[in-house]
């Protein structure tokens, strides 16, 4: 047993279908995201790097080995990723959350559009962020696995709600159909845990 484990999934395989289908689920959990926890556990074993938590990892990102930088980061988003959906969710955000997306983004339909195009538009693999960064919310993307915990990324901040735009996360129920995959995204992200998240960051 290494450092870090990998989490089990706060629902079942199948809780998010027709959105999600299981076979995804099953295999981006146990196969990916348990290999990201297997490479970043052998990636620094018996080095000083053994005694670092996974967000004192991330803000060292651009001096770590890339071993540990793409493992450790598929390590702590797809951590964030499982949280932040769940069965029969999606909707809109309430509370202070959707003041702030309308109030930032003009509505929560921009928000989703301009969410929505942060995904599309990642070139190759990587994820699209909803950020809190000095108070304010942000979207922004990031390559591969990187994240907005790194300290190589484009915007820092605490990422609140994350969509994996990796092929493997979509490609056996939608092939080459990223936009129609992030589009019934939305209708399983839980806004009970991204505004809990929010509420985290703005404190």
């Amino acid at each position: 047993m290494g450092k870090f484990i990998l989490p089990d999934l706060p629902y079942n395989y199948d809780a998010l279908e027709p959105y999600i289908d299981a076979l995804t689920m099953e295999i981006h959990h146990t196969k990916h995201h348990g290999g990201y926890v297997n490479n970043v556990n052998n990636a620094i074993a018996g080095t000083e790097l053994e005694e670092k938590s996974l967000l004192e990892l991330m803000a060292i990102a651009s001096k770590v080995p890339p071993a540990v930088r793409n493992n450790g980061g598929g390590h702590f988003n797809h951590s964030l990723f499982w949280t932040i959906m769940g069965k029969d969710k999606g909707g809109e955000p309430k509370g202070k959350l959707a003041d702030e997306i309308n109030s930032t983004f003009g509505s929560f339909g921009q928000f989703k559009d301009l969410f929505a195009k942060a995904a599309a538009t990642r070139f190759g693999s990587g994820w699209a962020w909803l950020v809190v960064k000095d108070g304010k919310l942000v979207i922004t993307s990031t390559p591969n696995q990187d994240n907005p915990k790194m300290d190589v990324a484009e915007v820092q901040g605490e990422p609140i709600l994350g969509l994996d735009v990796w092929e493997h996360a979509y490609y056996l129920k939608y092939q080459n159909r990223r936009p129609e995959y992030i589009e019934n995204f939305f209708n399983v992200i839980n806004w009970d845990e991204v505004e809990n998240l929010y509420k985290i960051a703005t404190k």
